[in-house]
């Protein structure tokens, strides 16, 4: 054994373990840390990532995919930042999220081990690799934006919509050139939906960007089937290597019920003692997080458990807050100041912060895969065991709640069906690549079809997308939406004027709302957004609820709301449009197959 303290070297400490050929000082940061060693993906990933790869990991929460995929990402750095090679030029590795709350806990949990690292590379003699980590989403300040292009950092933690910003703009592109990792986590999130289909064109953007192709990793805890997930990251390449260590886990999972029979609907009575019953779990834990489905409820339910366990206790978070109030509470979660935080789909997804013990769903999530993803939020270490406690809200929702969890003990997940040829977005990104340079009609053409999505696109469905977007929409008031030129003599596809502003301002599949903008006056604080009908609706002197804390209306201006402290008066609770889920077909399945049990014991009078 060679030891590393008594002066540089290049020579693994342990051979013949997992971290075998990693750099000494990944190699004694990791057994330090972790003295069990890896953990099966990692013990099992990390030689094929090594190996250059493509490589789907799929395993439950809290194994440790996450580091798998960025340990072998840094180990890389280190080792060309050792053979002389400046990696402080370009970004190096691109972190994609689907999830903005997601990527800035990733790029928090991220400078414990670049630290941990550098110290030891220092305490061998060896000269720690510059490593720099910045956070590119919605989120991010014109200023941080700005300094990222001027000197872009080693290391990118980015959304797929903010992928596809930087992929649009001059200085974004020069700063992806130099990408050679691509990690792209929880990925079954966006595989269902358009924007897995974005994602898609936009990773094969990136390729067609850079000097080399970038190694994609994917990393997922919840997916069925495995190979349509691992088909969407590569495209139309042999399928990745795959790291299959399912999605079970030990979990203590169990229904709670109110006192009194539940009805068709829930009453007041009934929710308080829900209320009350969730105070008392809290009030055995160090913190626990309250998943709601729907933005209304999540501000209702802080509200009211802050009235039995003080407000400074409880907080809302859901994606209406501002920017600063979700990062002030996603801060006190981290630093174990919240004994409850109750939020919607925000916060599922790999999120690691704070201490958090329990998990209390309220009603059905509606998805196998999403309650999965919801509890795994507890006690999310390798060793620990998610906790989580179902409250069923209605006669109809115990139903479904048991069907639940039927399916989660039995193993079953919900099948994920990726959307096929979705045009809208194919002529959104041709009209955002061609802003960027000009193409050959035929290697567009070729680019969009080696996305999954697009590959059973013909040249004629291109064709069409290609004329809308150069011929535009003939209307009262002359021709709009002719973005592109289309040279069909030669081939070749150039911008029109106002095309990439057309791209940057109308990017994405997530669809846009008509909210109004909450501004506290007399210091202009943007507190969050409210659903239009809502605000339009509202009169001045109304007080209503948005974090967890009560404002009054001074006055309700084209699109802004403008309020003032309320402090502690009485409110009433908004509401936004359009956002409680659908229940998948797979639970439906299960409801199904349980009402019919029951249905059979009745018909026969069996017990």
């Amino acid at each position: 054994m060679v030891d590393l303290l008594s002066g540089p070297t290049l020579q693994p400490t342990w051979a013949g373990s997992p971290l075998e050929g990693f750099h000494p000082a990944v190699e004694r940061w990791f057994m330090g840390r972790f003295p069990l060693g890896p953990t099966e993906p990692q013990a099992l990933g990390w030689p094929l990532l090594r190996a250059g790869l493509d490589t789907l990991i799929a395993a439950p929460t809290g194994s440790g995919k996450t580091l798998a995929a960025f340990l072998v990402a840094i180990d890389s750095l280190y080792w060309a930042h050792d053979a002389g090679e400046d990696i402080s030029r370009g970004t190096r590795v691109l972190y994609i999220s689907p999830l903005k709350a997601l990527a800035v806990d990733v790029a928090e949990n991220l400078h414990t081990p670049l630290r941990g690292i550098a110290e030891e590379a220092s305490r061998s003699g060896l000269a720690p690799a510059p490593i720099r980590v910045s956070v590119r989403t919605g989120d991010t300040t014109g200023g941080e934006r700005s300094a990222m292009l001027r000197r872009p950092p080693t290391l990118v933690v980015t959304t797929p919509e903010s992928l596809y910003l930087l992929l649009t703009s001059g200085p974004g592109r020069e700063a992806l050139r130099t990408v050679s990792t691509v990690i792209v986590d929880e990925i079954h999130a966006v595989a269902r939906d358009k924007r897995g289909a974005h994602l898609a064109v936009s990773l094969e953007r990136l390729e067609a960007l850079c000097a080399s192709r970038p190694v994609r990793v994917g990393l997922s805890a919840t997916q069925r089937p495995i190979e349509t997930v691992g088909r969407l990251l590569v495209g139309d390449r042999p399928l990745p290597a795959i790291v299959d260590s399912g999605h079970q886990r030990l979990l203590d999972l169990a229904l709670e019920l109110p006192d009194g029979e539940l009805e068709a609907v829930t009453s007041q009575t009934q929710m308080g003692d829900v209320l009350d019953r969730i105070s008392h779990l809290v009030s055995g834990h160090r913190t626990t997080l309250v998943f709601v489905n729907t933005r209304r409820l999540a501000e209702r339910v802080a509200h009211q458990l802050g009235e039995r366990l003080g407000d400074d206790a409880v907080a809302a978070h859901h994606g209406s807050l501002s920017k600063e109030r979700r990062y002030r509470v996603e801060a006190r979660l981290r630093a174990g100041e919240l004994r409850a935080l109750v939020a919607t789909a925000s916060l599922e997804l790999g999120i690691d912060i704070g201490p958090v013990e329990l998990v209390c769903q309220l009603g059905s999530p509606r998805s196998i895969a999403t309650f999965l993803q919801r509890v795994g939020r507890s006690n999310h270490t390798r060793t620990g065991t998610p906790k989580g406690r179902l409250f069923p809200l209605t006669r109809d929702g115990l139903v479904e709640c048991a069907a639940l969890l039927s399916a989660v003990r039995a193993g079953r997940l919900d099948a994920i069906v990726p959307p096929r040829m979705p045009l809208d977005i194919a002529a959104q990104q041709v009209v955002a690549e061609v802003a960027a340079r000009e193409w050959g009609t035929d290697a567009l053409f070729e680019l969009l079809r080696r996305a999954t999505p697009y590959a059973g696109l013909t040249r004629a469905q291109f064709d069409e997308v290609l004329e809308l977007v150069s011929e535009g929409i003939q209307t009262g008031r002359g021709r709009r939406g002719a973005y592109l030129h289309h040279d069909r003599v030669n081939g070749v596809v150039r911008a029109r004027k106002g095309a990439r502003l057309a791209a940057v301002t109308s990017g994405g599949a997530i669809p846009e709302t008509g909210d109004y903008r909450v501004v506290a006056d007399p210091d202009e604080a943007f507190i969050g957004t409210v659903n239009e009908d809502w605000a339009v609706e509202s009169s001045a002197g109304d007080i209503f609820l948005l974090g967890s804390h009560s404002w009054q209306i001074r006055r309700v201006e084209s699109g802004v709301v403008r309020v003032r402290d309320a402090g502690d008066t009485p409110p009433t609770v908004p509401f936004w449009l359009g956002e409680a889920p659908a229940r998948t077909a797979e639970l439906s399945a299960e409801v199904s197959s349980l009402r019919a049990r029951v249905e059979s014991f009745l018909l026969c009078g069996d017990p």
